[in-house]
């Protein structure tokens, strides 16, 4: 069965459509940082309103433990999207209580309301299935169809994104449907070269996708904090740097598969390395197989990708057709330690085919690092949820849509 959408739910005038998104962006003072997850949602939510629908928006934001907590309301999500959308945006104070409902009551053809943090109810995250599906049946009594737009989230069994699409119509939305056709092209049809570059501060977090894609990909480039297992297991010391030691076999494991099916598997040649985790602290450039040699002996702490390194890894993204690339190579939040993350994402933007970031830390990373999403071929939206695609896994939230 192929995945449903926006046009199989027919004629969508007059009637009431929930959007269940992903909104859960960082916030500060109750300021947002980055809204590129509120304007991901800008096409499914225009198409709607151009078609007449009275558009019910709902999403998570943070982890408040399925109770109010002011600090996580989605109230400036819906101030930005208000802005966004050039419209007045209602806002109701809870999810599925009095305010919701006036809320809803209150729209007209093409208005547009946000319900309060879904994830102030405990049923939008319960592991008890009949507890999903009370809250599911609350949430349908505001609506007349469900899109579901939030990427991010199709990889959770959670009441508005599995339960509510099996009480209502349901359909995807534009985000959903684009986010799929990537990947999809990322998993069965790539050109060539087609490199995959993987970051981020542990290797146990990409085991499934590092051992999924590597049939498919010609180069892998490994970054990160990941990338000091992967030294441990040639038998390099790393000092104090990140080291899941558990891993080892298993990356030894990995590095015999690659050579054997013939993938070019890409370590850093050289790291940076400091005295201590901060913006403020000493730090020097070393060869990779001598993080221990330098002034700061075994307490040396890598950082990120060296210089060296960092050259020869946007050479090979620039040399591809394909690139996917998620988890950023160093310690970016810190100005001495995103040279090697900036590298990668510059490299990216050259590319001459498909480029993919895929989402999390990786599209934090080139926005703080003053890259626009217009330059990449594609940001995706969910970082989890790619990565759990790109394994081969089953996403319960796709499952019920149809896709399979």
């Amino acid at each position: 069965m192929a995945l449903r959408t926006l046009d199989t739910l027919g004629s969508l005038a007059g009637k009431r459509v929930i959007v269940r998104a992903d909104l859960n962006v960082p916030l500060k003072d109750a300021v947002i940082t980055d809204d590129g997850r509120v304007r991901a949602t800008l096409p499914t939510l225009n198409a709607l309103i151009n078609a007449g629908a009275r558009v019910v928006v709902c999403s998570h934001l943070g982890r408040p433990d399925g109770a109010p907590d002011a600090k996580y309301s989605l109230a400036p999500v819906a101030q930005r999207l208000s802005e966004l959308l050039g419209k007045p945006v209602a806002f109701a104070r809870d999810t599925v209580g009095e305010s919701a409902h006036e809320a809803v009551a209150a729209l007209e053809d093409g208005d547009v309301a946000v319900i309060e943090n879904l994830r102030f109810n405990p049923g939008e995250t319960s592991k008890d299935d009949a507890e999903r599906r009370e809250f599911a049946g609350e949430l349908a009594e505001l609506g007349d169809a469900l899109v579901s737009d939030g990427f991010g989230v199709v990889h959770r069994k959670q009441a508005s994104v599995y339960e509510l699409a099996q009480l209502l119509p349901s359909a995807a939305g534009l985000l959903i449907a684009a986010e799929l056709d990537v990947l999809d092209r990322l998993t069965e049809s790539p050109e060539r070269p087609y490199t995959v570059v993987l970051g981020g501060s542990k290797v146990s977090d990409k085991l499934g996708v590092i051992s999924h894609l590597l049939p498919r990909v010609d180069r892998l480039l490994i970054g990160g904090g990941m990338l000091f297992t992967f030294l441990a297991a040639q038998g390099h010391k790393v000092g104090s740097s990140l080291l899941e030691a558990d891993q080892l076999d298993t990356v030894r494991d990995y590095m015999r598969r690659a050579e054997e099916s013939g993938v070019e598997l890409v370590l850093p040649t050289d790291v940076v390395v400091a005295s201590k985790f901060g913006a403020d602290a000493e730090h020097v450039v070393t060869s990779a197989a001598t993080i221990e040699d330098t002034d700061f002996g075994a307490s040396g702490l890598g950082l990120d990708i060296g210089p060296e390194t960092a050259a020869r890894f946007a050479e090979l993204v620039r040399d591809s057709k394909t690139v996917f690339w998620n988890g950023p190579m160093g310690v970016f939040e810190l100005a001495p330690f995103a040279a090697g993350t900036k590298a990668v994402a510059q490299a990216l933007t050259e590319v001459d085919g498909l480029s993919v970031v895929g989402g999390g830390d990786s599209a934090a990373a080139v926005r703080q690092l003053g890259f626009t999403d217009d330059r990449f071929g594609h940001i995706s939206t969910g970082g989890g949820a790619s990565l759990e695609f790109l394994e081969g896994k089953k996403l319960p939230g796709l499952e019920v849509l149809g896709w399979q």
